[in-house]
């Protein structure tokens, strides 16, 4: 379904396992990322009014699941660190075109989201499958559940949304593009590390 070129090596789950605080850390990040570019996208595209509704809900969501990270760092005696970089989204954004149209900018940045979605999606979907812990399998299951749904609104939205960008190839160079870069992640405790 995701289109994923690449899928992470079931290994990784033992490195975030090892290392829960540095996870959930980044974890909670991601989250509070994921509700800014939805608000972002909305900010600059108040005309259409559906997009408008699901991505507030979409901001709505990530805000919770940020609020749930942080419940579960506190119970687990950790503490939230500070804001990690992400080099994996930093380079998804270098790939974003910003050179043609309005529109070609607006879909690409749907793209982009879409992509970080689908991986952040596996990635739950890694967890929930290969860690001990089984509040916190249960609790990556859930949100794999809810980043598939993410990632299939972004998809939508930028089809139904395009007005000179042929969507299908355009995320097709987006699933190649992230296809060689995530062979150079899955190394460290973060998401998308």
């Amino acid at each position: 379904m995701l289109g994923l070129k690449l899928l992470t090596d079931p290994r990784w789950a033992n490195i975030a396992a090892s290392n829960l605080d540095e996870i959930l850390t980044d974890h909670a990040w991601c989250e509070q990322k994921a509700a800014s570019n939805a608000i972002t996208l909305i900010t600059q595209n108040p005309e259409h009014e559906d997009l408008v509704h699901e991505l507030t809900a979409i901001a709505i969501e990530e805000m919770q699941h940020f609020q749930m990270v942080i419940d579960i760092i506190k119970a687990r005696g950790y503490t939230l660190g500070r804001e990690r970089k992400d080099d994996y989204v930093g380079q998804l954004m270098r790939f974003s075109k910003k050179d043609g149209s309005r529109n070609q900018a607006f879909i690409d940045r749907l793209l982009f989201a879409a992509m970080i979605e689908a991986r952040s999606c596996e990635r739950f979907r890694v967890l929930s499958k290969n860690i001990d812990d089984q509040e916190l399998a249960k609790f990556y299951h859930d949100l794999m559940v809810s980043e598939a749904n993410h990632y299939t609104t972004f998809l939508h939205f930028a089809r139904k949304y395009t007005t000179d960008v042929d969507v299908d190839k355009r995320w097709q160079e987006w699933l190649d593009f992230e296809g060689e870069l995530i062979q150079s992640y899955g190394k460290k405790e973060y998401i998308h590390g």
